[in-house]
């Protein structure tokens, strides 16, 4: 199955979002800030990335442009999950390079079908 990073400075969010996303089978790697993030996005090439927004250093949206715009990681489906949910916000994450933009507290289905909608194209791409 699938590799996820999770990058999220909330150790509930990470414990949430990794038990989320093992009951549905996927592999789960964290982070908790946009810099180690990118350093492990960069190593490990998960399948896809599940990108918090606000956290201290590098933010979500510094990393899903760095992610994005990198030749190692642009490949990679980038998920903004954020408390963050204004128009421009959503707007902004998407001009980041982000391929969804979905808002806490996160609705299981949801992402779950986000992932496989974005899984299935990038094996199709």
């Amino acid at each position: 199955m699938a590799e996820i990073l999770v990058i999220d400075d909330s150790p509930t969010e990470l414990y949430q979002l990794t038990g989320l996303l093992k009951k549905h089978g996927y592999t789960v790697l964290t982070a908790n800030n946009g810099a180690d993030g990118i350093a492990l996005c960069r190593t490990e090439k998960p399948s896809a990335v599940i990108m918090d927004v606000v956290m201290p250093g590098v933010n979500g949206f510094q990393a899903t442009r760095q992610l994005s715009r990198d030749p190692l990681t642009r490949h990679i489906p980038v998920i903004i999950v954020t408390t963050k949910d204004q128009d421009t916000d959503i707007t902004w994450g998407i001009r980041q390079g982000a391929k969804e933009y979905l808002t806490k507290p996160v609705n299981e289905k949801a992402l779950i079908k986000t992932l496989s909608s974005l899984l299935e194209t990038d094996l199709v791409e």
